[in-house]
C-alpha cells in the first residue's frame, strides 16, 4: 500500500503489562499493518489474544511499549501530550460497553456535545444545533432523547449515542472495539448497518474488532487474524472466508455455528493441545502447540507475515 492511500500505519507495535512477581504479560507482540483511506479492516481472534490491547495502543490509551503508530503520516507515538491532544479529533473510538462509556449524570445531548465543548469549538447554541443534527443522523429523535440520561436508554440507543459522540469531531479513523457484542441480535444488525452507512457516506476508515466472523464478513473489506498477540493472517474478506491459509484461521471459520444440526467440523480443523501463555518466552511459532501441521522447524524459527497472493499474507511455515 503506497503512502498516499494509507491513513493508518502500525509498525512493530508491542504492548506489555506488569504481572507482579510473575514478570510481564506481552499482550501485543511486533504487530504491523496498514489501513487505507475509506477501508474497513476487521480484527478477529479468540478472547485474550490482544485485540483490545492493540486498539487502545493505537488510540494511545495507554501508549504502546514499543513500535510506532502513524496517522496521516504523523507519528502519534512520538508526540507530546499537547500535540497528541490536538490530533485526537481525527481518530475516535467506540467502546464495547456503550452504557459504561457514558456519564450517567449527563444528559444525552450534553454527552454528544462534549467533544466540541472540550475542543472549544463553536458557541453553546451552535453545539446544540450540531448535536441535534447528529442525533437525527444516527436514528435518535432529538425531541425525544436530547434531555434523557443513559439509564433511560436501551443498549442499542446508548451505542447510537456513542457513535454520534465519536462522529462530532469529523474523524478520519473510527476504532470499534466489539461495539455490538453486548447487544441483542436484532439490535446488532441495526448498529452494523448504521456503521456501514456512516463509513460510506463520510469516507471513514474503520478498524472493527469482533469475535463474530459473520459480522466481519458483512462489514469489512479485509480481515486480520490475531493469535497470542501476533497477526497470523491478513487477507481480503473474500479470500479469507473462501480459502484460509493459516490453520488457526481455518479453525475459527470451522467454529462458526451452522444451521445444519448434523454438521461436524473436519478433524483437521479442530485444535488439540493447550495454548501457550502470553507470559511464556516462546521460541518458534506461538501456535505450534495446537497446530495439526507443526513440524520441527516450527519450534526453531518464528514465521513472519509473507505475501502468498494478492494482498494475502500468512505467518506460517506450512500454509495450506
Amino acid at each position: 500500500m503506497n503512502d498516499a492511500d494509507t491513513l493508518l500505519r502500525v509498525e512493530n507495535l508491542a504492548v506489555e503489562f506488569p504481572a507482579g512477581n510473575r514478570g510481564r504479560v506481552r499482550a501485543v507482540a511486533d504487530v504491523s499493518f496498514d489501513l487505507a483511506r475509506g477501508e474497513a479492516l476487521g480484527l478477529v481472534g479468540e478472547s485474550g489474544c490482544g485485540k483490545s490491547s492493540l486498539a487502545r495502543a493505537i488510540m494511545q490509551l495507554p501508549r504502546p511499549t514499543s513500535g510506532t503508530v502513524a496517522l496521516d503520516g504523523e507519528k502519534l507515538t512520538a508526540l507530546d501530550a499537547a500535540n497528541l491532544r490536538s490530533l485526537r479529533p481525527r481518530f475516535q473510538m467506540i467502546f464495547q460497553n456503550p452504557a459504561a462509556s457514558l456519564n450517567p449524570l449527563r444528559t444525552i445531548g450534553r454527552a454528544i456535545e462534549a467533544p466540541l465543548r472540550t475542543l472549544g469549538r463553536h458557541d453553546a447554541a451552535e453545539r446544540t444545533r450540531l448535536a441535534r443534527e447528529m442525533m437525527a443522523a444516527v436514528g435518535l429523535d432529538p425531541l425525544q432523547f436530547y434531555e434523557r440520561r443513559p439509564s433511560q436508554l436501551s443498549g442499542g440507543q446508548c451505542q447510537r449515542v456513542s457513535i454520534a459522540r465519536a462522529l462530532m469531531t469529523e474523524p478520519r479513523l473510527l476504532v470499534c472495539d466489539e461495539p455490538v457484542s453486548s447487544l441483542d441480535v436484532s439490535i446488532q444488525a441495526q448498529i452494523i448497518n448504521l456503521l456501514r452507512e456512516v463509513q460510506q457516506t463520510r469516507g471513514l476508515s474503520l478498524l472493527f474488532i469482533s469475535h463474530d466472523l459473520a459480522i466481519v464478513r458483512h462489514l469489512c473489506d479485509r480481515v486480520a487474524v490475531m493469535y497470542l498477540g501476533k497477526l497470523c493472517e491478513v487477507a481480503p474478506v473474500g479470500a479469507l472466508f473462501s480459502a484460509p491459509r493459516h490453520p488457526y484461521s481455518r479453525a475459527l471459520l470451522a467454529a462458526i455455528p451452522r444451521l445444519d444440526p448434523k454438521h461436524r467440523p473436519a478433524a483437521s480443523d479442530l485444535l488439540p493441545g493447550e495454548p501457550f501463555s502470553p507470559m511464556d518466552s516462546i521460541e518458534g511459532c506461538s501456535f505450534r502447540a495446537r497446530c495439526p501441521r507443526a513440524r520441527e522447524d516450527c519450534a526453531v524459527q518464528q514465521p513472519e507475515l509473507c505475501e502468498i497472493g494478492a494482498g494475502h499474507l500468512v505467518a506460517c511455515h506450512h500454509p495450506s
